[in-house]
């Protein structure tokens, strides 16, 4: 008959703390797989338009930060910048430092945005004429340029159809002044064969409200421009708080 372990003169066998913790308190279960695949399933029924903003974030998250629980990031993300657009509008730099963000996660944020300006763009680059298309136009300017954080300049040109030629941003300046020089925006317009143009700037500040310089640059082009066949339709200014049009405050 074999003998115990005490009556060989060996100690009884003892667990150590870790086996004890492992046999007697069950591990947690990592339900991040599921909780990802659940998010994706409601997307796909309900569309995004059924989500908040930090649910959608979250979701474009799980594409940059694999094996991670993106919710509380995409909340922290959306009070750091104050909305949706903002995140994505925010530079690499700023973004990369953000507690949680990975340069490389930051840089897959950038790409998401510059594929939604892609998309935007193209709705407004059909042979359609861009005048029909105005909010749609409107959508892809704030898009573009609502957070920059300095001004930039930029002009559509447009054929005799009013069909988009080319969208350039002619200048980018400082937090609050963008240098024009509207002799050089009717070269480029003779360059480019355009009879009409769709001027637009942004303010960093916010306020879309045209200041008198911007009234005044805005009106010696469309002076300089008239007898030369040229149409100005318009100057939109963008802000994050919306937009202001020189043609609809009948400024032109």
């Amino acid at each position: 008959m074999p003998k115990r372990p005490d009556q060989l003169g060996e100690a009884p066998f003892q667990p150590l703390d870790d086996d004890v913790e492992a046999v007697t308190t069950p591990k947690p279960v990592d339900d991040h797989k599921g909780h990802r695949e659940r998010v994706r399933q409601r997307f796909l029924k309900a569309g995004g338009e059924a989500f908040e903003d930090y649910e959608l974030l979250e979701m474009v998250l799980f594409l940059a930060i694999p094996y991670k629980d993106t919710k509380p990031l995409a909340k922290a993300l959306l009070r750091e910048f104050g909305s949706f657009s903002a995140v994505f509008s925010a530079s690499h730099v700023r973004l990369s430092k953000f507690p949680g963000l990975s340069a490389s996660s930051a840089a897959n944020l950038k790409v998401i945005q510059s594929v939604a300006a892609r998309f935007a763009r193209e709705g407004i680059a059909d042979d359609k004429p861009i005048l029909a298309s105005w909010s749609q136009l409107l959508d892809y300017f704030r898009s573009q340029m609502a957070f920059e954080t300095v001004e930039q300049f930029r002009i559509l040109f447009l054929d005799k159809k009013n069909r988009l030629i080319a969208d350039e941003v002619q200048q980018v300046g400082t937090v609050d002044h963008t240098p024009v020089y509207p002799r050089e925006v009717i070269k480029r317009s003779l360059e480019l064969s355009a009879t009409a143009l769709i001027l637009v700037h942004n303010h960093p500040s916010g306020d879309p409200a045209p200041s008198s310089a911007d009234i005044r640059m805005t009106r010696e082009i469309a002076d300089i421009a008239k007898p030369l066949g040229i149409v100005l339709h318009d100057h939109i200014i963008v802000g994050k708080s919306g937009h202001a049009s020189l043609r609809g405050l009948k400024l032109i």
